[in-house]
């Protein structure tokens, strides 16, 4: 039996199991994963992965469109799923902004929820794609121009596809003109998902200046105030004519499955009833038909059909306490104004430094292009033709819109902007 003394080694467990130090040659080693993206095993072909991510946008923004249709033709009992697929797709094209031409003229009214629904899809194809090959937090601008432009001509792809089979018994659409405008639509929703995966848009933006950023950030802030009031105001008026509205879905005489259809299809549209009273608290007001107009200080309309959209319309011009509603739009501006100066002023006292008035006022400048720029776009997607004859204008008129606000929600930022460093410092 033996015994261990002190003075004899002994072995380690290490040394015992047979490893090795970590430090020699042929022992394990650990390779660190490389940084600024995804790794080579994450990286998948880029055409592929493209074309998966905007297959899965089309397929998730076409679903409720189907839905809805499918709802309003089964109470007719004359649903087919040839027929609801094909409606489907023709409601689907236009929600991206593509004409259909119908027996009663063309239809060029875009469902704005089915707009925003697929662009939000469209931007998570764009983050999907930055990742399936590899370029997240890149901040590569080239990286992400190539995946937002892959997503694009696939989604191109789609929508031409779209259009071949919708004219087969149902509204036409152009394939040229249905692919080119989503092959558009996806890579500009596209691209903001892929920029900011990449990391190029924050790239890009450290390189604007700070007077720049500050503005385009104010510009939005004013541009969904004045979003926000207008869906209330919108809400309002269709909470008081909700009667009407009923008695517009009941006139269809579709049963309960018919008028949740129709109910869907208003809900599509509340979107674009929330840009027109944009539109109408600003001043220029819209249309619903030609020589017709809705606005603050006249509403003139002819006999419209039994849409519930048009249920909430005023009866006339705004007088009594209405009037105060036509200081909502400056107040949003003041708003964004006054929220640009609060920031700026918390970091001047970090700083320990007095704000100067030009890197106050210079953003509170820019903010109302933007605002102006943004509503304007939203003005211009809202409207369009309803069929021929006195239907064939219906919505604000976009460039009336944009300088309409790029006035008042300027003002606006400036005076929010002046007050607001003037009553802190007081």
């Amino acid at each position: 039996m033996s015994s261990v003394t002190p003075d004899q080694p002994r072995r380690s467990a290490d040394a015992r199991a047979g490893a090795r130090p970590p430090g020699r040659a042929g022992g394990p080693r650990r390779v660190p994963a490389p940084r600024g993206g995804d790794g080579p095993r994450s990286r998948a072909p880029l055409a592929l992965a493209a074309l998966v991510a905007a297959g899965w946008a089309g397929i998730t923004s076409l679903l409720p469109v189907v839905a809805g249709l499918w709802l309003f033709q089964a109470s007719e009992g004359a649903a087919t799923l040839a027929g609801v697929l094909r409606a489907g797709l023709a409601g689907w094209l236009l929600g991206h902004g593509v004409p259909l031409a119908t027996s009663a003229g063309p239809f060029g009214l875009a469902p704005l929820a089915i707009t925003a629904l697929a662009v939000w899809r469209l931007t998570r194809a764009g983050v999907h794609t930055s990742r399936a090959i590899g370029a997240r937090a890149s901040r590569s601008p080239r990286r992400a121009a190539v995946a937002a432009v892959t997503v694009g001509v696939a989604y191109g792809l789609l929508g031409a596809l779209a259009a071949v089979l919708t004219g087969t018994g149902g509204p036409d659409a152009s394939p040229v003109r249905a692919g080119l405008t989503l092959a558009v639509v996806g890579t500009l929703a596209a691209g903001v998902g892929a920029a900011r995966t990449t990391g190029a848009a924050g790239a890009v933006a450290t390189r604007a200046p700070a007077a720049l950023r500050d503005g385009v950030r104010t510009g939005l802030v004013a541009a969904l105030l004045l979003l926000g009031a207008g869906a209330a105001a919108a809400g309002l008026a269709v909470a008081t004519g909700g009667g009407d509205a009923a008695d517009m879905i009941g006139a269809y005489r579709t049963g309960v499955a018919g008028q949740a259809g129709i109910t869907l299809v208003s809900l599509a549209y509340a979107p674009n009833a929330a840009v027109w009273a944009v539109a109408y608290l600003l001043g220029p007001g819209f249309a619903v038909g030609t020589d017709t107009a809705v606005r603050t200080s006249e509403v003139s309309v002819g006999a419209l059909p039994a849409v519930p959209l048009f249920a909430g319309l005023p009866a006339g011009p705004v007088d009594g306490l209405g009037v105060a509603l036509l200081a909502v739009p400056a107040l949003a501006g003041m708003a964004g104004g006054g929220l640009l100066a609060r920031r700026l002023l918390r970091g001047a006292a970090a700083d320990r430094v007095v704000l100067p008035w030009r890197p106050l006022l210079t953003p509170a400048v820019v903010a109302g292009p933007v605002a102006g720029l943004l509503l304007g776009a939203a003005a211009a997607a809202s409207g369009g033709p309803l069929g021929g004859g006195r239907l064939a204008e219906v919505g604000p008129v976009g460039w009336q819109v944009a300088a309409v606000t790029t006035a008042v929600c300027g003002v606006g930022a400036l005076l929010g902007a002046a007050a607001t460093r003037w009553l802190t410092r007081t």
